[in-house]
């Protein structure tokens, strides 16, 4: 199996390469189109920014490769917020192959934002994505923007206000938190994309 991790220009790519290679996986670091159309999965992983990262995959025109793939897609954490039409950071149109708009987090007294740290998912369909994980796993998270919950939702999660946690379209699926950075779980979540037919 080929697996391409696309060069989003994200921080967090060596660690999101150890899960992978743990897990048996030999994951290729890339921006070349044609490596990441001909690959079996695909990685969109991202930290910082929806616009400097919407700017670095259009700089490297990789906008219409990505919306065009059809072998399994994981964006993670700034990643699967990409698959979204838009974000309110800095008014930036994504991906738009997910509806909805990333919206930022409501702060409120005793709420600390960005979400940061360990919290519970909770699943609202079936999917193959979850397969073997418990019941309402914990995941660590890191953002402060976060998706609307809706048909595409497989799992949400709660910080002041539920949001989508988990995510498909397809052959699309995001991840808002790190799976890399998840323990057991994470890695569970991770060996499962790497399965889906």
């Amino acid at each position: 199996m080929t697996l391409a991790i696309i060069d989003s220009g994200g921080a967090n790519i060596s660690s999101v390469e150890h899960a992978l290679k743990r897990l048996g996986a030999n994951p290729v670091f890339t921006a070349d189109a044609a490596v990441i159309r001909a690959a079996d999965r695909v990685i969109l992983p991202g930290v910082g920014a929806a616009g400097a990262a919407m700017a670095r995959l259009t700089e490297l025109d990789l906008v219409q490769c990505i919306r065009e793939l059809e072998q399994p897609v994981l964006g993670i954490c700034l990643g699967m917020q990409l698959l979204f039409e838009q974000s309110e950071e800095g008014d930036v149109d994504c991906l738009g192959i997910i509806p909805g708009t990333l919206k930022k987090m409501r702060s409120a007294p005793g709420l600390r934002i960005p979400h940061m740290g360990w919290n519970t998912t909770s699943a609202v369909t079936v999917d193959p994505l979850l397969t073997g994980l418990p019941d309402n796993p914990w995941f660590y998270f890191v953002h402060s923007y976060c998706a609307p919950i809706g048909a595409n939702t497989i799992a949400t999660c709660h910080h002041g206000e539920p949001f989508a946690a988990i995510v498909r379209q397809a052959n699309f699926y995001g991840a808002q938190f790190h799976p890399e950075r998840s323990a057991k779980s994470g890695a569970r979540l991770l060996a499962n994309f790497l399965d889906i037919q």
